[in-house]
């Protein structure tokens, strides 16, 4: 008789498969089961992107005066967009940025800034027209150069809060932009922490349902994330993400633990449409496909069920927009998230 063997191969593979599995199947339950644990207040914010208000074909100044004075909005994430501020190589024009900043203080509102290439709203990667044809090692110089010359500028207005450092570093295939330097965006952050001798903290950013959050958050002080509830996706149209609250609460205090983040914050909360084309090429009644007043109600209450204390809305461009054009419902009710 042959020895019984002792080793068998396959049943290695099948309790292995089965303990992936199972293990599996628990992260997940505990990822979408259970509530979160509720604030008191949620403190509500707004991303203002001047490029997209003057795409909207609004007024800039007028529109972002409006936030201020008339939703009475003080928390801001701005943007320091490269074309603006370096629209001929080596000539920097801060006057735009510095009257958003000024009126922010004026009003006594606090002040995310967003720096580097890839920043809010698309293509996502804004690059001037003279910087388009330059090799990515000449981009990357000229990146360190205005990264250098806009927290110079800033470091000691007490207005801005926080630094954030590219948006959504992390997420591929969406927007128009190069390949991710890993190496390059740690150039990025030293830099930043090198030049603010305040030590301000920096804020990194993060899909929040399309990439992985643990990077980020080990590179930064502060964790964004995005929440957005209906989108649009080729060949499929509108769809709704079949996620509870819940699930952004434990993923959160998952990867505070993992990354020792000092804070979780919404930075993108949609508060306005997603469809195939611009907002602004788009009829008002297919804008409601993926938002109108009552989801825009119903984004609000389920932001208030991830257990975030702090979210930025995405869309206030698109609220006075919409008022501007005879229906201020949008307006109206968001109004009510600052009346207080």
């Amino acid at each position: 008789m042959f020895p019984k063997k002792v080793f068998n191969p396959w049943r290695v593979l099948i309790v292995t498969v089965l303990t992936t599995a199972i293990i599996l199947v628990g992260f997940l339950v505990y990822l979408f089961t259970g509530q979160a644990e509720l604030t008191d207040q949620v403190d509500f914010g707004v991303t203002f992107s001047q490029k997209f208000a003057q795409e909207m074909g609004l007024d800039w100044q007028d529109t972002y005066l409006a936030i201020l004075n008339d939703l009475r909005v003080d928390k801001l994430r701005l943007v320091a967009y490269w074309p603006i501020i370096e629209p001929e190589p080596g000539q920097y024009s801060f006057e735009d940025l510095d009257w958003q900043i000024d009126e922010a203080t004026r009003q006594d509102a606090q002040v995310i800034l967003a720096i580097g290439r890839k920043v809010p709203r698309w293509p996502e990667c804004h690059i001037p027209d003279w910087a388009k044809n330059l090799s990515e090692d000449e981009q990357q110089a000229r990146i360190l150069a205005l990264l250098t010359k806009v927290v110079k500028r800033y470091r000691d207005n007490q207005t801005i809060k926080y630094w954030q450092v590219e948006n959504e570093a992390f997420l591929k295939g969406f927007g128009q932009c190069p390949p991710l330097d890993e190496q390059f965006l740690d150039r990025e952050i030293s830099l930043v922490r090198q030049l603010d001798h305040s030590g301000r903290p920096i804020v990194m950013t993060a899909s929040g349902e399309l990439s992985s959050w643990l990077k980020p958050a080990l590179k930064g002080d502060i964790f964004g994330t995005t929440l957005y509830r209906i989108v649009w996706i080729e060949k499929i149209g509108h769809f709704k993400y079949p996620i509870p609250a819940v699930f952004y609460y434990k993923r959160a205090k998952l990867v505070k633990w993992l990354s020792g983040v000092e804070k979780m914050i919404v930075i993108e909360l949609q508060g306005e449409p997603w469809g195939p084309r611009a907002i602004y090429e788009t009829a008002v009644w297919k804008q409601a496909k993926s938002m109108d007043l009552d989801k825009f109600k119903g984004i609000i209450d389920y932001a208030r069920r991830t257990g975030f204390e702090e979210a930025y809305l995405w869309g206030a461009e698109w609220w006075y927009w919409r008022k501007e054009h005879g229906n201020n419902a949008l307006w109206q009710e968001a109004k009510e998230l600052w009346a207080d």
